[in-house]
């Protein structure tokens, strides 16, 4: 078992306050700054959950396609992948409602319709897509 641990802190009301991530556990980053307008609307240098839940989701299937890739005698030389994270405001308030994954995958040796197949079960096995299934749409698109 892994915990991983990061903290924050918000100063005044949702619409005027502001906040920051304050630290992570692994010290990679902190004093990021978040707020709500910047959320919601323009980034503008800020981040915001979302963001890092794209990064997180991003990451997460890179390794479990490429420990797919492993498994299969086909190691990766080079994947490519974004993720794109969709807030927005629903009829039960604001809400992440979509995480699109797009993939770009170098890989000697490996057809294109077995790359596809690996890469859609790391979509359905990375454990960010596992902890968003049933509350999240989550796509994947394959390019050149």
């Amino acid at each position: 078992m892994t915990t991983r641990t990061a903290s924050a802190t918000w100063n005044g009301t949702l619409l005027e306050g502001s906040g920051e991530i304050t630290t992570v556990e692994s010290g990679a980053f902190g004093g990021l700054s978040v707020s709500w307008p910047r959320r919601s609307e323009s980034h503008d240098g800020v981040t915001s959950p979302e963001e890092l839940l794209a990064a997180a989701h991003a990451s997460c299937f890179a390794m479990a396609l490429s420990g797919g890739l492993a498994r299969n005698s086909t190691p990766a030389e080079k994947l490519d992948v974004s993720a794109t994270v969709t807030f927005e405001k629903v009829e039960a308030g604001w809400r992440v409602t979509k995480s699109a994954l797009t993939l770009k995958g170098v890989v000697p040796g490996l057809d294109a319709a077995k790359f596809s197949e690996l890469a859609e079960a790391a979509k359905g096995g990375c454990p960010i897509s596992s902890a968003l299934a049933g509350n999240v749409a989550i796509s994947l698109e394959i390019v050149g």
